[in-house]
């Protein structure tokens, strides 16, 4: 008998080895180390029986099954941060070829194909733009990202076309929606929540929408040892007390988060009161309207603390993301799969927040030790990746009854 974690473990072993040097795993799109990882995954993919191929988005693609045959998708990246870690995208990689591996193994003939995805870029990391794969193939890209440059100054359309893919392919990648029956994702949790539960697996029940905000506060500066403290207008002690009443609003708002990521200061001298204080306040929840309101509750905050403090504050709105549902309907199948299995949002986002314009989505959380992610500490157990690698094949062969 096959130990599939065991193998699962085996392979993202010797794929963590294609990286950069330095502390962790450091493998960026389009590079020469993404591209050296192909080259493995595609013998993951061969040994499940899979053709393999890859787009125009430098996307690796296994597919089992007619060409001509509705297709069920499952994916994930092969990108990481710098220094992260050795299970982050690639786990759902590797765990989607054994899972098609095994049904194989076990003689399942599916009514259906199954496509396995390999995406290149989901972090983000080397481009300031990030889930080209997904969104080619779900119609939705923009193609001023084509435009964008690393710190080198490499565009990205140079980079996808020195790593295979083709700039001007993308527009041809968009799958017709009816020919995709639906897209799962294995991932790490990336979190504390399977851990603390006893849980091996969770089963998705969506992904949180995200809002970044750029707060900016000015007050006055002036010498350290010279100004009264009843007559200072310091900005940084106005930001002080923001963050904090940030924090207590979201641990007093139930399915919120929020963070200041960022601050700066300026002067940013020992012996000089700051005049200026920039932050980051991003909030994420898996409830737009729980969000919105929260964001809305943070313009009343800031707009109190400018008048108290005597220092003007600008909030600028950066990026908004909606939350993404998973499809009812796979969901329900994946939890019969995995009954032992908790529901849980996903408050980072996937590949699959891109898909959902293309086709119904799930997903399939795997526990992560101490919920370390983006480290070189990250670590799933063989016998966690096996229970999911279990629920995906019981996933699979259930859906020919659909």
């Amino acid at each position: 008998m096959m130990d599939w974690g065991g193998e699962a473990q085996r392979r993202l072993q010797a794929i963590a080895g294609i990286s950069e040097p330095g502390p962790g795993v450091t493998r960026l799109p389009f590079t020469p180390e993404h591209q050296a990882a192909r080259g493995m995954i595609a013998g993951w993919m061969k040994a499940a029986g899979m053709d393999v191929h890859l787009d125009a988005a430098a996307t690796l693609i296994g597919r089992k099954g007619p060409r001509d045959a509705p297709t069920f998708l499952i994916g994930s990246h092969q990108d990481t941060v710098r220094s992260g870690g050795a299970y982050d995208g690639i786990m759902g990689v590797a765990l989607g070829c054994l899972a098609v591996e095994r049904l194989a193994a076990e003689g399942v003939s599916l009514p259906f194909a199954v496509e396995v995805l390999a995406f290149a870029d989901e972090e983000g990391v080397r481009f300031p733009t990030a889930l080209l794969g997904p969104r080619a193939l779900a119609g939705t890209y923009d193609p001023a990202v084509l435009e964008m440059t690393d710190r080198g100054g490499i565009r990205l359309a140079d980079a996808l076309e020195d790593a295979g893919g083709s700039a001007a392919g993308l527009a041809g990648l968009a799958r017709t929606p009816g020919s995709v029956l639906g897209y799962l994702e294995a991932h790490i949790e990336q979190g504390p929540v399977l851990e603390a539960g006893g849980a091996a697996i969770g089963v998705v029940t969506g992904i949180c929408g995200i809002e970044r905000n750029a707060v900016t506060i000015h007050g006055q500066t002036g010498h350290a040892g010279t100004v009264p403290m009843k007559m200072r207008t310091d900005a940084l002690v106005t930001a002080a007390r923001l963050i904090a009443e940030v924090d207590a609003m979201a641990r007093d708002t139930p399915g919120v988060l929020a963070t200041v990521g960022s601050i700066d200061c300026a002067p940013n001298v020992v012996n000089a009161i700051p005049d200026k204080c920039s932050l980051t306040i991003e909030i994420r929840s898996a409830d737009d309207a729980a969000r919105r309101a929260f964001s809305s509750r943070i313009t009343v905050l800031c707009g109190g603390l400018a008048r108290s403090r005597a220092t003007p504050v600008e909030v600028a709105k950066t990026y908004e993301q909606g939350a993404v549902d998973c499809d009812p309907a796979l969901v329900s199948v994946l939890q019969a799969a995995a009954p032992d299995a908790p529901a849980l949002p996903s408050g980072a986002t996937h590949d699959a927040s891109a898909m959902a314009d293309l086709c119904p989505i799930s997903m399939l959380f795997v526990r992560c030790r101490g919920g370390i992610s983006h480290s070189p500490e990250e670590y799933a157990s063989a016998e966690d990746m096996g229970a999911a690698i279990r629920a995906m094949v019981r996933f699979l062969s259930a859906l020919e009854s659909r």
